[in-house]
């Protein structure tokens, strides 16, 4: 970052309003948040505050993606600790790390802001096998990071599919929890908020997905029904081996995502590859 790469960010700043924006869209982490919403948070007028957002978009510190009717907007970390590294780099005559704890607010990375809690919630049909599957990779795997939810249109009644329990059981992974749920547990005023939203069935029987929020990340992977299976139990058992292991590469990548560097639009086209990039392109 140069001089007046730094001024205009230092400028852009240089206001209350926008000050509070920023702060606001920090605490929201890279979800973001959509306009409307900022503007009720902060009692802003939406004129003022289109005036307010397209300084900082100017200046690289914050960035919009449009969800919908609505425009969702993120604050650029990597361009902010840019703009705090550009002011202290030549604390101590270049060494940084003299001057106590400053050193860290320009650091390439950050705890707080490189390891986010985010919600992810796996949808099929019937909530019995794939998203059962996907939601107890992603919460051993997610190493805290991630919190993994999965639910459906038409929740099986008899719950997940006995083979796949078993399997995951025979992996390593604690089945105690996992059940079939219907996706309106996750609507509504007391329903954890979801950062990702992630289909694992080509259509969830025709059906349109409830509202999970503004802020949510959607993507579409269709993979094999396990139920639709035919066969001998080997080759069941074969065909499931290889839905895990779809499964885990893809969320392997997930997890792995650069999510404070990645605007929302880079966030979506990453999840959009994976649809078909890592096996059973097709359902």
């Amino acid at each position: 970052m140069d001089s007046e790469q730094a001024a205009a960010g230092f400028t852009a700043l240089g206001q209350g309003t926008r000050l509070e924006l920023m702060r606001a869209l920090l605490a929201a982490g890279p979800s973001g948040l959509p306009a409307g919403e900022i503007g009720t948070r902060l009692g802003v007028p939406a004129s003022t505050l289109s005036f307010h957002l397209r300084a900082l978009e100017q200046a690289g510190l914050v960035a919009a993606t449009r969800q919908g009717r609505s425009l969702v907007y993120a604050a650029q970390v990597a361009r902010l600790r840019g703009l705090v590294a550009f002011l202290a780099e030549a604390c101590c005559g270049g060494q940084p790390a003299l001057c106590g704890d400053l050193h860290r607010l320009f650091e390439t990375e950050t705890p707080s802001m490189d390891a986010p809690r985010f919600n992810v919630l796996f949808l099929c049909t019937r909530n019995s096998a794939r998203s059962i599957m996907a939601e107890a990779i992603l919460n051993r795997i997610g190493e805290g990071r991630f919190r993994a939810f999965s639910a459906g249109s038409e929740p099986s009644p008899e719950g997940p599919l006995p083979e796949v329990l078993s399997q995951l059981k025979a992996l390593g992974h604690d089945v105690s929890a996992l059940r079939s749920k219907s996706w309106d547990d996750f609507t509504g005023p007391g329903a954890p908020r979801m950062d990702f939203v992630i289909a694992l069935c080509d259509t969830l029987a025709g059906q349109a997905c409830p509202d999970f929020g503004d802020t949510a990340l959607t993507a579409a992977w269709p993979l094999p029904d396990p139920a639709k299976f035919a066969g001998s139990a080997a080759e069941r058992a074969t065909l499931l081996n290889e839905l895990y292991a779809a499964l885990q590469r893809r969320l392997g990548i997930f997890t792995s995502l650069r999510f404070t560097t990645l605007s929302r639009m880079a966030l979506q086209a990453r999840l959009d590859e994976l649809a078909t990039s890592q096996g059973f392109a097709r359902a």
